[in-house]
């Protein structure tokens, strides 16, 4: 039976936790907060689970869901050849609004789509998240809405869209705080030689280039290298042009 509980009370947010702890486990789908808007989780390692999740929005296994992690020491365990440069963001920007597209360990076994051997991961910066993710360990999260639709800001909001194919909403007021616009994360696709945006979100490219100069930002193409000058005498053909590279396409979710 869906159940919703007022996480504004100590009682009812301990309640809470623990039906959704319990309902992580039996492969049902829960409803919190999280710093951005709310989000609808399954177990990440759990295909049944997450076919659940993908069902309630309404969403195709094309459209693979992130996974949301309690602590910075659980990327490595997830991803593998994480980068410096990724480092430096997550290192920066976790617990916050940043999700990382990453190539994903090849020893999990899960199955969150088809997701081209990548993982998206984010830690988020709220409280009632950090407790639930402290509790069941890494979850396929999206947000709280059926595709199409507005993010629910509110579990309230967020049940009028997913009702009873949720167990348990977990409401701690609205996200962000009220009066705030629903702003989702940034996504940086760190999975090639330079990192990019793909999807402009709560971090700004100026703050990822404080950390990392080089971001490209969301359809910013990288310029190839000037080629050198032959000399005069052995030259062949117009030297000295540059071109610019569209052929570094890197998946993302």
């Amino acid at each position: 039976m869906t159940t919703t509980y007022n996480c504004t009370s100590d009682d009812e947010r301990a309640q809470g936790l623990e039906h959704a702890q319990r309902a992580i486990s039996e492969k049902k789908c829960v409803v919190f907060p999280t710093d951005t808007v709310y989000g609808i989780a399954a177990d990440a390692f759990s295909p049944q689970a997450v076919t659940m999740l993908l069902v309630s929005k309404g969403r195709s296994r094309t459209m693979p869901p992130p996974v949301l992690i309690p602590r910075i020491n659980a990327l490595d365990g997830l991803a593998s050849d994480v980068s410096a440069d990724a480092r430096k963001l997550a290192e920066a920007f976790w617990p916050g609004g940043l999700t990382l597209i990453l190539h994903a360990q090849p020893s999990l076994d899960w199955d969150l789509g088809e997701t081209k051997g990548t993982v998206a991961l984010r830690m988020p910066d709220d409280e009632i998240a950090q407790e639930l993710l402290t509790l069941t360990g890494p979850l396929a999260v999206s947000s709280a809405n059926r595709t199409g639709h507005a993010p629910g800001q509110t579990a309230a909001a967020a049940r009028e869209q997913l009702a009873d194919s949720v167990e348990v909403y977990l409401e701690g007021g609205f996200r962000p705080l009220e009066g705030e616009a629903a702003v989702p994360s940034t996504i940086v696709d760190a999975t090639g030689p330079r990192l990019r945006v793909v999807r402009n979100g709560a971090v700004t490219l100026d703050q990822l280039r404080e950390h990392v100069p080089d971001v490209l930002g969301l359809g910013e193409i990288p310029m190839a290298a000037e080629e050198p000058e032959e000399p005069a005498a052995e030259a062949h053909s117009p030297a000295g042009s540059s071109a610019v590279s569209t052929t570094d396409n890197h998946p993302g979710n």
